[in-house]
């Protein structure tokens, strides 16, 4: 197995990377809770709510986005 590198600017913690060497992107059925949790922010909603339906009912194009708007 591979180690997992982390290695991008700004990068928290270790993301896998595709075959062409971009990061994977994060599975849009993530609970919110999780990304909460990681990422040290309150997003006010249920934490079951997955990422995916949190991004398009907000509009935001990324979880890159979405934490970067909401740091403290």
């Amino acid at each position: 197995m591979a180690k997992i590198k982390n290695d991008a600017p700004g990068m928290r913690g270790d993301r896998s990377r595709n075959d062409n060497g971009e990061l994977r992107q994060k599975r849009s059925d993530t609970h919110i809770g999780t990304i909460e949790q990681k990422y040290n922010i309150d997003l006010n909603v249920r934490s079951d709510m997955h990422l995916g339906a949190y991004l398009e009912k907000n509009d935001i194009a990324s979880l890159n986005d979405l934490v970067n708007n909401n740091k403290k």
